[in-house]
């Protein structure tokens, strides 16, 4: 098998504060994670901001200029710029930040779809700030809005204009078909990076007969001309992680997508999470990618062409 990425999802813009101490916030929190994520083997950082005062998400550039120097002079690792944001923020917001910065990754969804995240209000007995808990209880009505002409929007912008490569985020079986379509277009060039994301309420389960019938559905619609990689939210992180491993795809890992490192143990870090990992798919016989191996097999432009 090829050498396995993993990439580590640091913040992202789904949990709050009060779920975990340990979630990372301000600047220096983000950078500092960052960085010791990367030294424990994570070969690409999935980057969302923050808020620093309170951890709301943010799509200020500012609040991003605050730590990615940190990180690129920290470690070597990719960095990989969401543009989802989060659902509350129109495209230019998203795009404000990666417009600016000119990363060698952004992640892109391929999709519009409900994205319900109140089923964690009732894990939630104490609220730090006065944002949480209404932020969560209005995505019973919420939906994460993009369409085709959203999605060859950040095709054009961060792709054609500024080079960058993408992970394209894939909810569900039809987001494969929509990825086909601007292939079919020629808004894409291989190889493709493809994150199957599982356990969002308004996505897939996780599942292992899903994954299967994904990786199947790839096979004939890519070929060769593919990489995958799964995050699966919450306790299914690392048994879905697993089992990509060992069908021969990359792995995400981080507090974006779990706050755990165990039943009922919060993790302490991103870093803990990636080491959890590398000692299982290294167990099965996979090599962790460096970041320089990585921009090889994904054809990224190089870190040196970022505007950080």
């Amino acid at each position: 098998m090829s050498k396995i990425i993993i990439t580590c999802a640091i913040t992202g813009a789904i949990h709050v504060p009060s779920q975990s101490p340990h979630l990372p916030v301000t600047p220096d929190q983000i950078a500092d994670q960052a960085i010791e994520a990367a030294g424990a083997g994570a070969t690409i950082l999935h980057l969302h901001a923050r808020r620093p005062a309170d951890g709301h998400p943010s799509a200020d550039p500012d609040h991003w200029a605050a730590f990615l120097p940190r990180i690129h002079a920290g470690c070597d690792a990719v960095v990989n710029m969401t543009t989802g944001g989060s659902a509350i923020m129109t495209l230019d917001q998203r795009l404000a930040a990666p417009r600016r910065f000119a990363p060698e990754m952004c992640s892109l969804n391929m999709g519009t779809m409900n994205f319900a995240l109140y089923p964690m209000i009732g894990r939630i007995t104490d609220w730090k700030h006065d944002w949480e808990r209404p932020f969560l209880e209005a995505t019973d009505d919420l939906v994460f809005k993009n369409t085709p002409r959203d999605i060859a929007t950040v095709l054009h912008e961060m792709g054609t204009l500024r080079g960058a490569r993408f992970e394209f985020e894939c909810y569900d079986i039809g987001h494969l078909t929509m990825l086909r379509h601007f292939i079919d277009r020629g808004a894409i060039q291989p190889p493709y990076f493809i994150q199957f994301v599982f356990g969002v309420l308004g996505g897939m389960a996780a599942e292992p007969d899903t994954l299967t019938h994904l990786k199947r559905t790839a096979d004939r619609l890519f070929g060769s001309d593919y990489l995958f990689s799964v995050l699966a939210a919450g306790r299914a992180q690392v048994p879905m992680a697993a089992m990509a491993a060992a069908m021969g795809g990359h792995v995400r890992v981080g507090l974006e997508d779990s706050l755990w490192i165990g039943k009922g143990q919060l993790a302490r870090s991103n870093a803990e999470q990636v080491r959890l990992i590398r000692g299982i798919v290294e167990g099965l016989g996979r090599e962790v990618a460096t970041a320089d191996e990585a921009r090889a097999m994904l054809g990224l432009k190089g870190r040196t062409e970022v505007a950080f």
